[in-house]
């Protein structure tokens, strides 16, 4: 337990650092590895939608006008941007301080969970993706996109390269690939994308039961 809450603690510190320079940093990378994620994300939401690690709420703007959109986020200072974000578009958010691994939700509470960006810094990705099918209705989507290891095998090595400094400073992988977590969690796959040699990954599922 010891262990788990300290990788939390410190991925809590790293948002809690970045958050106001967030926007900035990542707007690069969404005009070019990750470009139309989040657009592909919002035509796929629907109904009540869970934003899971929500962070500055960059997929408000994209959610459908019909959707009730609640957010989730470890950092408080990420959600205070969301909270701006979501005032600026004159979007109602329900917006809730809490962790990914144990979400603060009623079981079947949700039509839609979205994460993106964002399984590859929760410490416990298989508690995580339990966690949004316990809160999905049954027949309700899960969304997810996030840099993944590569299929690439020069590019997966230098991944891992990677992650031996980025998952001790600041708890990011680069290595992982949650497709075969999320049907081992009992999820149908609906859909999957792979992108750049395969480091980027969109999961569309749902869930049966």
């Amino acid at each position: 337990m010891t262990g788990a809450s300290d990788q939390t603690s410190k991925v809590l510190r790293a948002w809690e650092r970045s958050a106001p320079t967030y926007d900035r940093k990542i707007t690069s990378f969404e005009k070019g590895p990750f470009r139309g994620g989040r657009e592909w994300i919002g035509e796929r939401a629907s109904g009540r939608v869970l934003d899971v690690a929500t962070g500055t709420g960059r997929n408000f703007p994209h959610f459908p006008p019909s959707a009730t959109v609640t957010g989730i986020d470890l950092s408080p200072a990420m959600l205070s941007v969301a909270r701006q974000r979501a005032a600026d578009l004159g979007r109602d958010v329900d917006l809730t301080h809490g962790d990914a691994e144990h979400l603060p939700f009623s079981d079947d509470s949700f039509d839609t969970v979205v994460c993106a960006l964002s399984l590859c810094t929760i410490p416990d990705q298989v508690a995580a993706i339990g966690e949004m099918k316990r809160v999905l209705v049954p027949g309700g989507r899960l969304l997810l996109i996030d840099h993944i290891g590569s299929s690439w095998p020069p590019i997966f090595a230098w991944q891992w390269l990677l992650e031996q400094v980025t998952v001790r400073v600041v708890g990011e992988h680069f290595t992982r690939r949650p497709l075969k977590l999320v049907e081992s969690a009992g999820f149908e796959i609906v859909e999957v994308e792979r992108l750049k040699a395969g480091t980027i990954e969109r999961v569309h599922a749902r869930k049966l039961s």
